[in-house]
């Protein structure tokens, strides 16, 4: 049944695909499905694009883990978008660029800053698409017993395909098709799942640590150090506190660290150790404060609040998503109907993320809560209804895969396609290809971490980069390309860094603490600020260079559309250079 589903999402998208390929036939169908995306139709496609790995399997498993402050992450993936809808929707699209780094030229008249554009989009989507491939590879291992490497793979393969074959005009269908999907694959566990809970008579917020209701193995994976609350017994094999075991053990109150590759039997009513950090009770569980692990909890909520609520303002994906509407108008209309999307769907992942704490509480000890949501249905529900319902959700997980990774390598492929080489369809297709693989490469050769973790790291590498360029290219006539470079350069570089830092594992295995783990692993309190204070500070210092037609320029991203003052840049995409489609 699980391979039905998967089956279906793989095989609709395929064909939906190619629906949008025939369609294709212009490098703007290409770049921008040829401005003429209607705002309805585009929200669902921003909304299917949006919802990533992240949204329907991680959120559900950090709110498993870390209880009450992990509601920022859906609260920050949504509210972003109100941001974009004062600060950015509207002007971006009447400005008539084609991409970001071609945003930048038009605002700056600064042909290299287009190009430092250019690698700062590149390397956001990159970073975005590894926990994208790692994610299907982690979802096929643990439906269909394959390798890793094997999800990862399927996934990159049918979305380059897609990509390659039509561009946005393409995946503009099979987005919108993907978030409905979406929403029904979760929508109808959580609700089946309320049912049960309402007629077993459970209970959330115990003060008592979770339990495991029968005999149950499990299989660490990863190295990782669990917490014990109280005195525990369990028989290990494998690797514990450095010391080979292979047997009973007892372990104290106190941090534990379980080698990869162990295998730990919990009795019926133990008591599940927890990842260090996470709370160990269901009263701490619901009690906001307790941060995500570490001595700073206040710093490192604020930190997310900002890398969500701003990081939606720099996604590239989701920025070139404006370019195909019509206009302006359309623009904020989009934004207004993601924010009701999105909203709808974030109720679900933050109610199946309650239960599984309480059904499937073994994935609190392995690290690997994003499993969460697949291993649900089947632990809760026998027969034929817990199977069909895994089949839904395994069909949910893999649209979530290969929507979010087609605008990622849509965008890339567009900035690589115009600002590398010729801008021709052959050459967006040739871009497709690399933007696929080298994130494939980068998903297979890298730790995995917590996806929701590792995009808000990505969000926070965005919200210190794009959204200051972007924000201030808008609103402010005294910004400079100098001083937009500069900025550009000291948030990219301290984000990124703290991402890679974090990606690479250290911080997940103790290796670094205190408040230097607490700013690489969210460095968005520290990133922004300074991106946005870099920015202003030489743009002051280097104001002769601020561009002499800049109110011309700004005139003609706040004025309505009905002056008449806005016009497509870069119309020979559509025009001149019309390579027809073989």
């Amino acid at each position: 049944m699980t391979v039905v589903g998967l089956a279906f999402a793989a095989l609709s998208t395929v064909a939906i695909g190619v629906y949008g390929v025939r369609l294709a036939r212009t490098t703007s169908d290409f770049l921008v499905a040829s401005r003429s995306v209607g705002p309805r139709w585009n929200a669902a496609a921003i909304s299917g694009e949006y919802l990533s790995a992240a949204s329907f399997l991680g959120v559900a498993g950090l709110i498993a883990k870390y209880g009450a402050d992990a509601l920022w992450y859906p609260v920050g993936f949504t509210v972003g978008y109100v941001g974009l809808l004062l600060f950015v929707a509207a002007p971006l699209r009447r400005s008539g660029a084609y991409t970001v780094p071609d945003f930048a030229e038009f605002r700056l008249g600064a042909p290299w800053l287009r190009t430092l554009a250019m690698i700062v989009v590149a390397v956001i989507c990159t970073l975005y698409l590894v926990p994208q491939f790692q994610g299907a590879g982690l979802t096929l291992q643990i439906l269909l017993g394959v390798p890793s490497w094997v999800g990862a793979v399927v996934v990159c393969a049918i979305v380059v395909g897609n990509v390659a074959g039509g561009g946005m005009r393409s995946i503009t269908f099979v987005q919108a098709f993907q978030y409905w999907l979406k929403l029904t694959a979760v929508a109808v566990p959580a609700l089946v799942l309320c049912a049960h809970f309402a007629g077993s008579g459970g209970a959330l917020g115990s003060p008592a640590p979770p339990t495991v209701d029968e005999r149950t193995t499990i299989d660490i994976t990863t190295d990782v150090i669990v917490q014990v609350p109280e005195l525990e017994r369990a028989t290990v094999t494998g690797t514990v506190d450095g010391r080979e075991v292979a047997g009973p053990v007892i372990l104290a109150p106190g941090d534990h660290e379980l080698g990869s590759g162990s295998q730990l039997v919990l009795e019926a009513g133990a008591a599940v150790p927890v990842v260090s950090g996470a709370p160990a009770d269901g009263q701490a569980w619901l009690t906001p404060g307790g941060g995500f692990g570490g001595d700073h909890s206040l710093y490192q909520v604020y930190s997310l609040i900002i890398a969500t609520f701003l990081g939606t303002m720099g996604l590239p994906h989701v920025l070139v998503r404006f370019y195909t509407n019509p206009d302006g108008r359309t623009a904020r209309a989009t934004s207004l109907a993601v924010i009701g999307l999105l909203g709808v769907f974030y109720l679900f992942p933050i109610v199946l993320g309650a239960f599984a704490r309480l059904y499937v509480p073994e994935l609190l000890i392995t690290g690997t809560s994003d499993a969460a949501v697949l291993l649900l249905p089947g632990s809760v529900l026998s027969g034929w209804a817990g199977q069909l319902i895994a089949a839904l959700v395994a069909a949910g997980a893999i649209a979530a895969f290969l929507s979010t990774s087609s605008g990622l390598v849509v965008s890339i492929a567009g900035v690589v396609s115009t600002d590398v080489l010729h801008g021709r369809v052959r050459d967006f297709r040739f871009a497709a290809v690399l933007a696929g693989v080298v994130p494939l490469l980068l998903s297979l050769a890298s730790a995995q971490a917590d996806l929701s973790r590792t995009v808000g790291l990505v969000f926070a590498v965005a919200a210190s980069t794009l959204c200051p360029l972007l924000v201030l290219g808008i609103w402010w006539r005294g910004l400079t390309a100098i001083g937009a470079a500069a900025g550009l350069l000291a948030g990219g570089v301290s984000a990124t860094g703290a991402a890679t830092i974090a990606v690479l594992g250290g911080l997940d295995r103790g290796r670094i603490t205190g408040w230097p783990a607490a700013i690489l692993g969210y460095p968005a309190a520290v990133s922004v600020p300074l991106a946005f204070v870099t920015m202003i500070v030489v743009s002051r210092l280097t104001k002769s260079r601020v561009p002499a037609d800049v109110a011309r320029i700004l005139t003609r991203l706040h004025a309505p559309e009905r002056t008449g003052m806005g016009v497509d840049r870069m119309t020979d995409l559509s025009n001149e250079r019309r390579d027809e489609v073989d």
